[in-house]
């Protein structure tokens, strides 16, 4: 699937591309590293290789914040607490799989899915999300793609 123009545009712009999996095929990835620099983590529809070359969860620093990534988070009952378990350490998890855009909020702990730029399925529209981090506080934005 095409990437559409607005994502591909946001995605060169950007100091770093995170990606909470399902790329498909190896193709994807490296397109996408054509783009900027890329975190990702596989999902459940990647290939053989790309579960070998990407992990089930990773865990980083950008701008004073830990953000932790992975593809499943499971169920939507208790997934802000039950993350904040999981990543004792992180301010924030992204995560996908759902392909549904979520952000919420407790106590300074942040979980995001940004949706998907190319696969909405029951979502309203294709989106992606932004993120900005400075002094260890994290801003998600969600934008909706045409």
């Amino acid at each position: 699937r095409r990437l559409p123009d607005r994502c591909v545009e946001l995605c060169r712009e950007a100091d770093l591309i995170i990606h909470a999996g399902d790329f498909s095929e190896m193709t994807v990835l490296e397109e996408l590293q054509q783009l900027g620099p890329v975190i990702g983590v596989h999902g459940n529809v990647d290939s053989p290789e790309l579960r070998r070359v990407l992990p089930e969860s990773l865990a980083f620093e950008v701008g004073g914040a830990q953000i932790a990534v992975l593809h499943e988070s499971g169920p939507r009952q208790s997934r802000l607490e039950r993350m904040r378990a999981r990543f004792p350490e992180a301010d924030a998890v992204v995560f996908g799989h759902s392909h549904l855009p979520l952000h919420e909020e407790a106590d300074g702990f942040q979980i995001f899915n940004p949706g998907s730029p190319t696969e909405r399925r029951r979502a309203p529209s294709r989106t992606m999300g932004l993120a900005s981090a400075e002094g260890g506080a994290i801003v998600f934005e969600l934008v909706e793609l045409s």
